[in-house]
């Protein structure tokens, strides 16, 4: 039997830490093996698909940086553009691999199988869970259907598209969830099972691109609470920022003195992406008597809205034109 040949690209995390004893499952260095010696703690993988390997970088995802996502995004692609390659694993941190998973997600423009995968636990602890999510992850980066669906996070039998997926829970293995959209599959026995596809452009359907950027529009996010001072809006805008991205309360709603500043913001030509710090449901477009539009998030949390607000930024700034991003993505 011919096997399909799967990529891997090793980012470090947890999936390669290192504690002092089995027994330790918080107190670890994260990215602490190389691929080679991840790949030898799962030899099972060479059963499924034949494996090849680079070390992208050894890190914990807690210091993941947008330059590297750039790095890291030129080098899927190329992979991905290799005939000899039919899918791809990215091994990763589990802290921002959801915001990675999706920053890939829109700007690599392949239909070969993407899969992204990390762990809980070090490979050192008892009952560590990297192991078998990888050689999941494997065996739905050798399965060719698993292109349609864009890039995937693959943890604890579960298969999750990156725009819905959420990290859920600091510790435990069964954290990664898509709680709003589902699930795309199950991985059941080591075969994947899918269900469904997302809607929203992705992968080999997307326009967006970081295509000979060396550096992303700055955005930064703003989180709204009982009591905060509009001098936040005030500073970020003074700092340079092309957009703000709000963590609403509600539908996105806003305290008036915040609010006041993001007008002055928008005099400045600073556009305004509006979600909510809660854990489901849709923001809208909304428009009030001045003129002044927000941009509607739609479901995105803030930390995904503010990378669709970046790469749509590398195309137009008019805020109307940025909506129709947020309506296709």
């Amino acid at each position: 039997m011919t096997h399909a040949h799967v990529h891997i690209i090793a980012c470090g995390g947890t999936i390669a830490g290192k504690a002092g004893s089995e027994k330790e499952l918080i107190g670890y260095k994260a990215g602490e093996l190389t691929i080679e010696e991840l790949l030898l703690s799962v030899p099972e993988v060479t059963e499924y698909a034949d494996i090849t390997g680079e070390q992208f970088c050894n890190m914990d995802s807690t210091n993941m940086t947008e330059d590297l996502w750039l790095r890291l995004a030129q080098c899927v692609e190329a992979a991905a553009n290799r005939e000899d390659v039919d899918g791809i694993v990215i091994t990763h941190g589990t802290d921002t691999m959801e915001e990675t998973a999706y920053f890939l997600n829109l700007v690599v423009h392949s239909r070969k199988p993407i899969v992204m995968v990390g762990s809980m636990r070090p490979a050192t602890a008892l009952s560590a869970d990297g192991p078998l999510n990888l050689l999941d992850a494997v065996r739905i980066a050798a399965c060719r259907q698993a292109g349609d669906y864009g890039v995937l996070v693959a943890m604890n039998g579960r298969i999750c598209g990156a725009r819905s997926v959420e990290k859920t829970d600091t510790t435990h293995v069964d954290t990664f969830r898509s709680r709003q959209m589902g699930y795309m599959g199950i991985i059941q026995n080591g075969i994947p099972y899918f269900y469904q596809h997302s809607l929203r452009r992705h992968t080999y359907l997307s326009q967006l691109s970081c295509q000979g950027i060396t550096k992303l529009p700055a955005v930064c996010i703003v989180y709204c609470y009982v009591g905060m001072s509009p001098t936040l809006v005030r500073a970020a805008a003074a700092s340079g920022v092309q957009g703000i991205v709000t963590a609403g309360l509600g539908h996105g709603k806003i305290p008036e003195p915040v609010l006041k500043e993001l007008k002055q913001a928008a005099k400045q030509g600073i556009v305004t992406v509006c979600t909510s710090r809660t854990l489901g449901g849709i923001v809208s477009t909304t428009e009030d008597d001045s003129g002044f539009f927000r941009i509607a998030g739609d479901n995105l949390p803030a930390h995904k809205a503010k990378i669709v607000l970046q790469l749509a930024l590398l195309q137009t700034q008019d805020p109307q034109a940025l909506q129709h991003f947020f309506d296709l993505y």
